[in-house]
């Protein structure tokens, strides 16, 4: 998978969703980062998070 397909996998996952609800992944994006784990549990979660926007994360 080249930078160009990452790209374009990103456009898709953004598609026409608002500024808050990208606010509000990243945030949660960040949080899964910086927990504990391991990266490939990391990247996973990290992906359900983006997967399913507006559904509210682990606390």
């Amino acid at each position: 998978m080249g930078i160009d397909d990452l790209v374009n996998k990103a456009k898709e996952l953004v598609g026409d969703r608002d500024m808050e609800s990208l606010k509000e992944d990243a945030e949660e994006v960040k949080d899964i980062v910086t927990g504990d784990g391991s990266i490939t549990d990391k990247a996973k979660a990290a992906f359900e998070a983006v997967k399913d926007p507006g559904k509210p994360g682990p606390d």
